[in-house]
């Protein structure tokens, strides 16, 4: 093959994209649909709850419009990290949505799905085995930490995207993978060069946050030949330009000249990004390093807790002054009242936005007292009543709470709603953040073939 072209859906399954750029793109020929579906970057609940982020209808809505597309293109439609965490709940909910609209649309294909939580107990032989390491700034891996896992999933390479298409598959559905390996196998499994290959696929998993006006919510063009590839947005009103194309090379990097990926690294210290036409950009000089072992990322994620929060308002200038000494009042009193739940399990939290909630200490302005603050409590515990106790507690001393200065009788805080305490349900937190060393990923991830 001369080149290959590829439609990105756009950066996240259910965030939404312009149908008519899409139907563009389906009409170039393409040889694949790629969309992403998930990430970490909501955090760790929705790979322990098993829930997604994005809901039923918002899914049903794109991912109709990709399959309906990408059938009628007759080419493979690739989706990567589906349900958003990935685990096998997640994977669920997005298959059961794919076979209620194949049904409802009469489609018929060939699906393969591809599974990526892992057994907590395979985890635990491979600590012991020392095959673990952390990634930076996270501990090491014990074997407490793995068993107290909700679940634990791999974040899958090229390799188990590849064996499906190889196996005739005509819709791809995985857990938790890389970004880029949705839209990198099938280059490379054709020949195409992989540094190229995995730094298009780096552009291409966000869809078009790389053009001008950005925009996760709409699709993108990637054309791979052999020493270069092309991107652009499939929209009239975007372009894409070396500034914003570099820029995005860069996005989400600890090291802006280096990709990481489970095959190897992609030094993009020579890459070269030039303006084809208005909305093209050129990029060529990337340059694949093979790894001298595979390693796969690992996410497991455990029940921390159950949370209650409440919201309010302050516009006292002597209340925001003395927000220290209130709120160190206010959690003596809660421990003093709590009767006898041990400080073991609860947390207490206070976050001040307009003063202090994003950066904390790092704050530079924190000393600057503002006219306003929005206050968010927030009490974490053992069960969802301690929880709830513990904000209580925390709420009515914060209101009432005296301070030096003070001239009201009443009021600390403006509560927006009634009721103003919000019991949020279960709390999770990673507890696996790891690289793994791996034999064979087709091994690891099991692959499911059926005709729908």
């Amino acid at each position: 093959m001369q080149e290959m072209r590829i439609v990105s859906v756009n950066g996240c399954l259910g965030y939404g994209f312009e149908a008519s750029s899409l139907a563009a793109g389906c009409e170039l020929d393409p040889a694949m649909v790629g969309a992403d579906a998930g990430s970490t970057d909501p955090g760790p609940f929705y790979l322990g709850s098993g829930q997604s982020l994005v809901k039923p209808p918002q899914i049903r809505r794109d991912l109709g419009l990709a399959l309906k597309n990408a059938r009628a293109a007759k080419v493979p439609l690739v989706i990567g990290s589906a349900g958003m965490g990935g685990g096998e709940p997640n994977l669920q909910l997005f298959k059961k949505i794919l076979l209620e609209i194949a049904r409802d649309e009469g489609l018929h294909f060939k699906l393969a799905t591809i599974h990526s939580e892992i057994p907590k107990e395979r985890v635990r032989d491979a600590v012991r085995a020392k095959k673990i390491v952390p990634m930076a700034d996270v501990p090491e891996l014990t074997e407490e930490a793995v068993m107290d896992s909700v679940r634990i999933v791999g974040q899958m390479g090229t390799d188990p995207f590849a064996h499906a298409l190889d196996k005739g598959a005509d819709v791809v559905l995985t857990g938790r993978s890389c970004d880029t390996a949705i839209y990198a196998a099938l280059p490379i499994a054709r020949g195409f060069d992989p540094g190229l290959a995995l730094h298009m696929a780096k552009i291409m998993e966000c869809g078009a946050q790389c053009a001008i006006p950005l925009a996760p919510n709409d699709s993108l063009l990637g054309t791979i030949r052999k020493d270069h590839f092309l991107v652009r947005p499939l929209h009239k009103q975007r372009i894409c330009t070396p500034d914003s194309v570099a820029a995005h090379t860069m996005y989400e990097q600890g090291n802006p000249h280096i990709l990481y990926e489970p095959e190897g690294d992609v030094d993009m210290t020579g890459a070269d990004f030039e303006q084809v036409d208005e909305q093209t950009v050129r990029v060529s000089g990337s340059r694949f390093i093979p790894t001298p072992r595979l390693r796969i990322k690992l996410e497991g994620a455990r029940l921390a807790g159950f949370r209650s929060f409440t919201i309010a308002g302050i516009r006292d200038r002597t209340v925001i002054a003395n927000l220290p000494i209130i709120e160190e009042t206010v959690r003596a009193a809660v421990k003093r009242n709590l009767g006898g739940v041990p400080d073991s399990d609860y947390k207490l939290g206070f976050r001040y936005y307009g003063r202090d909630a994003v950066l904390g200490l790092l704050e530079p302005e924190r000393n600057n007292i503002p006219h306003e603050v929005g206050a968010m409590v927030e009490a974490i515990g053992k069960t969802q009543e301690i929880a709830d106790h513990v904000l209580s507690l925390a709420r009515s001393s914060l209101l009432h709470c005296p301070f030096p200065g003070r001239k009201t009788t009443a009021g600390n805080l403006a509560f927006p709603a009634s009721p103003s305490d919000t019991s949020a349900g279960a709390v999770y937190e990673f507890s696996v953040y790891h690289l793994m060393d791996v034999d064979d990923q087709l091994a690891l991830f099991p692959l499911e073939l059926e005709s729908i």
